[in-house]
Formats: C-alpha cells, structure tokens, sequence
C-alpha cells in the first residue's frame, strides 16, 4: 500500500513513513493511493469476532508489508486492552432504531484513546532497532491532547508538545493533559484559539529549521494511522446491526472532520453506509459546504461543545481531493486560495460526489440541551454535549423505517459536568481510575500564539533527531 499527499507534489510512502511523517512536506495529508475494499462475505465474518480481531482485518489491508498479520493482531490486543468495557466500543439502544456507539471506555474517557493506543504502539514499533528520535507536534480542541500524552507518555524515542487554547477547554480536558509529569511530555496553553493553535503546528511542519531538525510528526487527525484506526468501530457496530445485508447511518458530532471522513472510508471499503450526518454546532463551517458549497471561515464561537469550536476542518481537504478526481495540484491551488481568503467554494464534482452519502445539521444550544434532557428521561443515558449535537441531528433525519441510526458518543459525560448538569440536573462523578484528577499536580506554560514564541520553546525542550 502507497501513500500519496493530497497536495500532489510530497513524495509517495509506505506505511511506516506516512504513519511517521503524519503531514505531508507539501503541506497535504497523506491518502492510500487506492481504496482497499472487503467484500460481503468478509464483512459477515466479522460477526462475533473480538474488537481487536475485527480491527486486525480491518486494517490489515493499509498496513502492507510494514506489519505481518500476527504483528498487526498483537499491538491491537495490547492496545485495546487497556479499555474498562471487554467490548470496546459498545453499543447501547435508546429506542426502536436509535443507538449510541459509547467510544469513551479508554484510559482519557474520550474517542480519541481507539486511534491514539494503537498510533502510540506504532510509533515505538516503528522506532525500536533505530536511533532516530521522533518530535511529536500537535493541536487539541480538548481530548486529542490526553489521548496522545496517555499514548506516548515515557516511551522511548519520542517527544511530544501538545498545545491547546487556554481557557478553551474544560477543566477535566485540561488536567488529563497537564498532570502527566513524564519527561518527554510537554504541554502549551496558547493566547488564541484552536484555529491558531493548528495553524501554529502546520507551520512548524513547513519550516525546514524545525521539521528538518527535529523529525515532527503528527498524532491529530491529519496522521493516516489515527485515522484508520477510527474505521474499525463502524464495521464493528454496523456488523452487530446487521451488515452486510442492512444498511446502516451514523451520526457523527464533527469538528476536523476525521472522525466522519472514517465513516467514508468504511464506505468506500464497502461497508452499507445509509447515511453519514455531518453534524456541527454553531461554529457551522461544514454544514454550509455540504448543504450550500460555501467553505468559508467565521469568527470562532466559544460553546460548551469545545472539540467543535473550529473554522478549519483539516481532514475536508482528504474528502475534497477524493471527490475531485484525486487532482493534487488542482486542490493545492483550491486550499491555497482558501488559507489566502479564509474563504472557498465547492466544486461541482465535490458538492455532488458528496450528496449521496452525507448529509449536515447545525445544532444549537438549545436543541444540544433537549437532547441530552432526552437521553436521560426517555432512555436512560447520561450522555456529553458533543454527543447530543449528533443526537439531536440524528432524531432529525427521515429514513426509512428499517435503517438504525448510530449516534457516536465521542466522550464520557464527566468530561463536561457543568454543561451536562445545567441540561439534566446531574452532575456526572468521574470514573475511579482518574477520580484523583483534582488533586494531582499540574505543569505547563502559556505562550503567545506566535511562531517565534512557540517554535522556540519546541528547539529548547525537544531533542534532535538522529
């Protein structure tokens, strides 16, 4: 398997070096050059197999010759193993055909924890036997941040600095990033907000001082092995649904958009995708492209969804090359004169090639609130505010009668305990294994949202790689 940039002109790479580099040198992200597909008979086979095997099947195909088949089995046991639920990523029914996918039974609570155990493992894999070192650079809206820290925290080989807006996440986002006191870890509230700090992390990729000297890569969104890693739990919950033979939709609280892009690619592996719900809250980029071709930036709203409060969804740009006839330098001029503009419009082929699987929704506070009120008196399920975005899109859609409708539940509800108590009146207690969290020590530094300031800090703390 191949790996090709969006943008056209980055060399082409196997596995381990895409998995490694995370963003491309010409600034696009990295894409199998094909698409691998699973026929009905072997998604059937995956009825009642463990999560783990299911991902080793999954996945396999993206790997090539990087892992064996048993090396590939062997790091998805390790890495889901560490989950509190034997299933992984359960499924959980509210009503006739309305279901929950719970993604938050991982060490950091959050969705995250399914990609970010394994890329970890992949890393260190990827490294052992050598004597390079690998600089880790990343963006986070609140939950990216833990998963990563948790997935890297003393491992040999590798460095990690994690920025996020200051005072743009939660408390509990926060400190499952800044009480992890390893080392090798190094967190940076900035002044500004995720955009910026996304920014900031794509900048220093294209800054061969930084890049050249320290190995960057990536472990958000923009890294193809996180992302594949998120295909699995569709295949693994539509199969309990009924797949191959019904067709199944899923509603996906979006922020970067690589959670749902899964969702796509699942599809076109050959998974009876009925219906991809992009949905988004008030910070409305990707609705308005999907439904109305128009990409264009807005002032980012602070909501009590965080992990959507963007205006720049990276992973787009993976759907857009897809949908446009894999064209990279076409799209490299289209996001050119997007980064240059804030603004861009959808091509025909893209708004087209897009129409039959997705669909959008804007969801707002007050239907965000109703929802997780609905949760909680009709099914009995106490969910986070990200989720009842998803679920109040996915109580919106007219499908047939036979189609389940699969809600992503991307976070455990006590990572937001005042915007789930002003909904419902609860206030979630925190897991036992990170009830300690108010009482650890925290460590990090607030810099300005600038280049200067942050690619400083990275060249005095990271170590050079071999």
């Amino acid at each position: 398997m191949r790996y090709l940039s969006t943008r056209g002109a980055a060399p082409v790479l196997d596995f381990r070096g895409a998995t490694l580099a995370g963003l491309a040198s010409d600034g696009g992200l990295y894409i199998p050059e094909a698409w691998p597909t699973l026929g009905a008979e072997a998604i059937a086979d995956l009825a009642g197999l463990s999560y783990a095997e299911t991902a080793t099947r999954v996945m396999l195909p993206f790997i090539g010759d990087a892992l064996s088949e048993d090396e590939l089995r062997a790091l998805c046991e390790q890495a889901y193993g560490r989950f509190s639920h034997a299933a992984v990523t359960p499924l959980v029914q509210l009503d006739h055909d309305q279901w929950l996918l719970e993604l938050f039974h991982g060490p950091t609570l959050a969705f995250k924890d399914v990609a970010l155990q394994l890329l970890g493992l992949l890393f260190e894999r990827f490294l052992t036997g050598t004597d390079k070192r690998l600089t880790i650079v990343g963006a986070t809206s609140g939950d990216t941040g833990s998963a990563a820290i948790d997935a890297v925290a003393g491992r040999e080989g590798i460095d990690i600095f994690m920025l996020h807006p200051a005072g743009r996440v939660s408390d509990v986002q926060r400190r499952q990033m800044t009480t992890v006191l390893s080392p090798n870890v190094h967190n940076i509230a900035i002044d500004g907000d995720f955009d910026q700090a996304q920014a900031l992390v794509k900048t220093m990729f294209a800054t061969p001082a930084l890049a050249d000297r320290f190995a960057l890569s990536a472990v958000n969104s923009i890294n193809w092995a996180r992302l594949m890693a998120q295909v699995v739990y569709y295949f693994y919950a539509a199969v309990r649904l009924g797949a191959p033979g019904r067709a199944v939709a899923f509603s996906v609280p979006t922020g970067n958009f690589g959670d749902v892009f899964a969702g796509y690619v699942a599809s076109r592996m050959g998974l009876p995708v009925a219906q991809l719900v992009v949905a988004t809250n008030v910070n409305d980029i990707l609705h308005r492209a999907l439904s109305a071709g128009d990409y264009s930036k807005g002032v980012v709203a602070q909501t009590a969804t965080p992990s959507m409060d963007i205006q720049v969804s990276s992973n787009f740009e993976r759907l857009l090359f897809d949908l446009g006839g894999r064209d990279g330098s076409a799209l490299a001029a289209q996001m050119a004169g997007f980064e240059a503009s804030g603004a861009m419009r959808l091509t025909n082929a893209q708004r087209e090639g897009a129409a039959p699987l997705f669909a959008s929704a804007r969801v707002d506070a007050d239907d965000m609130a109703l929802a997780m009120r609905w949760a909680c008196e009709h099914a009995g399920q106490v969910i986070d505010p990200h989720t009842a975005i998803a679920l109040s899109a996915a109580r919106a859609l007219d499908l047939a009668a036979d189609v389940p409708v699969v809600t992503l539940a991307t976070a455990h509800p006590a990572k937001f305990r005042d915007a789930v108590e002003r909904a419902t009146g609860m206030r979630p207690p925190l897991p036992a294994r990170i009830g300690d969290l108010f009482e650890r020590e925290e460590r990090y530094v607030t810099l300005p949202a600038t280049l200067a300031a942050v690619g400083d800090y990275v060249a005095q703390h990271a170590h050079p790689s071999a």
